[in-house]
């Protein structure tokens, strides 16, 4: 399967980017999900991969193949770049069967294909099954009602599945009647010799073949290579005994099965898919997600997958791709995201239940560890994981901005150039209160490089007899196996995780431990991870 690359790509409608400069390699094998709230670009970025939606600049490779290049007027449409497309809508003719849904666009292929002698190929096919009769028997006699009779219908399925053959090779093969002991020695060695002597100038698959390379023709599919392509899907999604139903007899979930194996048949190099879960309750999607982890593994195909849930991203994905306002945010394996996010937006959009934001004010002594004052009047230490130079950080930091600033300036000079309307802005961030402000009142503050937030994940709340911080129980939802809380801490309210089946009292008082070496130290400023490390309370 191919890796895909997009360099500079942007999308645009007027000053409204929903897509900004996107720099993202997809490599072969991957589960890629494009992850992030509504209206941030995933969409856009998949449909502009697909060729469904054309970008405004940038380039687009897929494989060894460039499909999109702004500059050199490179837009191969989307029915010539090989990819199959899964939409949210299972987009299935209700007039026909499921067989007839998967089979629908392998009979509009036309292109280039090799040059076969399907009959000389099913008669080695034939002759082959044929040589061991005792297994087409043993299949056959599983077909038998209470009578003894061969349910014939049944026999073409159990045929099909044992020996991977067409249903019309199964219906030759079933006519040999072996049931019954017919000797078939001289039938079988008839069609070895036909198949043998049709093999000349052909190779082990029976294609043309000249000067070494096999002969192409611009043909359609034969029946018998839409049946086999139909029934080869069929197996990997397991819908094989609902190919005479149609979509109105089915449930949710094989509806979708039934979509997947259509994408599937055309054997696409990529496969899209966009929210193709949202419409199923939550127990099948989670059936359903187990079900695209296995055909993952077992097409060996690259996968990229819409979604604005962040538990499908975590659960799914080899790479997350999370984006917000057509900015890539961060672009790491599932556990990265979650343990080292980037960023505030990062941090609060991936986890359940939501991270823990702390607004702190603080410098950094001289043994590296940074004195905070939190939660109104409390005092704590922030001891960072890896060396810090705090100072040295923010003067980085200041440079960056600068150099930005100056590439912005030089490309607000160049012709063409639109200004972005929908600008972008550091994630306001939100902290738990019990009485909430309404922030659209309030000034933006003046803040300086002693303006920090802490960010901890509720699974490092911990509540414990020798605990710091005196606080109490604000509220409590036992699940099992754990609990999630809600602590209030003088005007501000933390949320953890509690394991084990405790039962809280709303009203109680606890002492509160923040436990962990992976808090996160942000930068309020830019909103940017500046560290990561343990709290001292």
């Amino acid at each position: 399967m191919p890796e895909i690359r997009l360099e500079h790509v942007t999308k645009r409608w007027g000053k409204f980017y929903a897509v900004d400069d996107l720099n993202l390699v997809i490599g072969d094998n991957s589960f890629v999900t494009l992850l992030g709230p509504s209206g941030c670009g995933k969409t856009t970025t998949l449909r502009m991969i697909a060729g469904l939606e054309t970008p405004t600049s940038g380039r687009i490779t897929i494989g060894d193949k460039v499909v999109f290049d702004s500059r050199l007027g490179i837009n191969i449409p989307a029915n010539k770049r090989k990819v199959g497309f899964l939409f949210q809508n299972y987009a299935l003719w209700p007039n026909m069967t499921v067989y007839e849904n998967i089979a629908f666009g392998l009979s509009n292929i036309k292109e280039p294909l090799p040059k076969v002698d399907f009959e000389a190929k099913n008669a080695a096919r034939l002759a082959e099954i044929l040589s061991t009769p005792g297994e087409v028997v043993k299949v056959l006699d599983d077909c038998r009602d209470k009578t003894g009779k061969i349910d014939e219908k049944k026999a073409y399925i159990k045929l099909i599945d044992a020996f991977t053959i067409s249903q019309y090779t199964a219906k030759k093969l079933y006519g040999y009647h072996l049931e019954s002991g017919k000797d078939v020695s001289a039938e079988a060695a008839a069609l070895r010799e036909k198949a043998e002597n049709a093999k000349k100038g052909l190779n082990e698959s029976f294609e043309a073949v000249r000067d070494g390379q096999v002969v192409l023709e611009t043909r359609k599919l034969t029946k018998e290579e839409i049946d086999l392509s139909v029934r080869r899907v069929s197996r990997i999604v397991k819908i094989g005994m609902f190919m005479d139903r149609y979509p109105a007899e089915l449930s949710g979930g094989q509806q979708q099965r039934v979509a997947i194996a259509r994408t599937l048949a055309p054997e696409p190099s990529v496969l899209f898919m966009d929210e193709p879960l949202s419409n199923l309750d939550a127990k099948l999607r989670l059936e359903m997600r187990y079900e695209l982890q296995r055909l993952h593994v077992e097409t060996g195909s690259t996968f990229v997958y819409v979604t604005h849930d962040q538990m499908e991203a975590m659960t799914l994905a080899t790479q997350i791709c999370l984006i917000n306002n057509g900015v890539l945010q961060q672009y790491d394996a599932p556990l990265t995201v979650y343990n080292r996010p980037n960023n505030l937006f990062v941090a609060d959009f991936v986890g359940n239940p939501s991270i823990n934001f702390v607004e702190a004010k603080g410098s950094q002594r001289a043994d590296g560890a940074v004195e905070l004052t939190i939660l109104g009047d409390k005092q704590a230490v922030f001891h960072p994981a890896q060396p810090l130079d705090l100072p040295g950080w923010f003067k980085a930091r200041d440079e960056h901005d600068a150099l930005l600033a100056e590439e912005h300036k030089q490309k607000a000079a160049e012709k063409g150039f639109v200004e972005k309307g929908n600008k972008d802005e550091t994630f306001r961030y939100h902290i738990a209160k019990v009485e909430e402000e309404d922030l659209s009142l309030q000034e933006e503050p003046v803040l300086t490089n002693e303006d920090l937030v802490l960010g901890i994940r509720p699974e490092f709340i911990g509540i414990a007899d020798s605990g710091a911080l005196a606080g109490e129980i604000y509220g409590a939802m036992p699940t099992g196996m754990e609990s999630t809380i809600k602590v209030r801490i003088g005007d501000f309210l933390l949320t953890g995780v509690v394991f084990g089946s405790t039962l809280f009292t709303i009203g109680t008082q606890v002492h509160v431990d923040v436990s962990g070496d992976n808090i996160m130290l942000f930068d309020r400023r830019s909103g940017k991870c500046v560290a990561f490390g343990s709290l001292e309370c």
